[in-house]
């Protein structure tokens, strides 16, 4: 069974980095266990989340939350540039009070079911302009250089969620995606404990379970059973994390046995339930 790697690492609780390639190997689907925005600047690319397919504009703000299943396509005639941004949850959480929370435009793109925000209008945005200040800094190697990009940063992330307030972005349509496939992604997310047999899901969504396993397989790039196992053990090392014991974890992320559970868990993190619950 193919278990989908954890790309990039994070040590610390933000990195940002400024990348120009002439020539992007193809990636495989992969996820993080951080949150990740791209600010696209230029090229040809194409991103496939959660079997949702975007074809980017420059200026363009991709929003990956950890867990998501996502790869993208790059045409490599063109140079592509972007800045990347890596942020985990504490990071997030240090900036959400009663009367602000940066992660805002998170929760409003999961609403709006699209992964990517388009400036209707770059001359007139004070959002584009925080990103050209942003973009700017990555030149400068004066006094607190890195601090100072913090800084801007945080000057793109408020003017970010204040345009995502007042309507001021377009969450864009994908490219391409199967409204059928999308319903049984929502629900396999919302459900992830209970009963996600084929017999079950086809069922529900009233479809043939041959054809909807080789749908799901063409729409998103995996099967369904991978998917379901990927997300289950996803949701597994959040609950250890959080102080839930291993065995509470598997069953309440939809496992049937422990064994199982726990091979699947140190095949896919390196290490086994009770190391990441002690070391966490």
């Amino acid at each position: 069974m193919e278990i989908y790697t954890k790309k990039g690492y994070l040590n610390s609780e933000f990195r940002l980095f400024h990348l120009t390639d002439r020539e992007t190997q193809e990636v495989a689907y992969h996820y993080h266990d951080f949150d990740k925005i791209t600010i696209f600047i230029k090229g040809s690319v194409s991103y496939m989340i959660e079997g949702k397919s975007y074809d980017l504009k420059p200026y363009d703000i991709v929003l990956v939350r950890h867990g998501d299943i996502h790869r993208l396509s790059v045409d490599n005639s063109k140079v592509y540039e972007r800045i990347i941004v890596y942020i985990s949850p504490n990071f997030m959480d240090a900036y959400h009070t009663d009367s602000y929370d940066l992660s805002y435009c998170f929760h409003k793109a999961e609403l709006e079911h699209s992964n990517v925000l388009r400036i209707p209008s770059l001359e007139k945005s004070s959002l584009f302009r925080a990103i050209t200040r942003l973009e700017q800094s990555f030149s400068d190697n004066g006094y607190a250089a890195e601090l100072y990009r913090q800084v801007l940063f945080l000057e793109f992330m408020i003017h970010l969620n204040r345009a995502a307030r007042k309507n001021r972005l377009e969450f864009i349509d994908t490219r391409d995606y199967n409204s059928k496939i999308q319903d049984i992604l929502a629900f396999i997310n919302e459900n992830l404990s209970e009963d996600l047999s084929i017999d079950r899901l086809s069922g529900k969504f009233y479809i043939s379970k041959y054809y909807m396993m080789r749908l799901f397989k063409q729409e998103t790039g995996y099967t369904l059973g991978q998917y379901i196992t990927q997300k289950r053990l996803l949701l597994a090392k959040e609950l250890i994390l959080s102080g839930v014991p291993g065995t509470q974890a598997c069953f309440d992320c939809g496992f049937r046995d422990y064994s199982t559970f726990s091979r699947a868990y140190k095949k896919q993190f390196q290490e086994s339930p009770r190391e990441t619950l002690t070391f966490s």
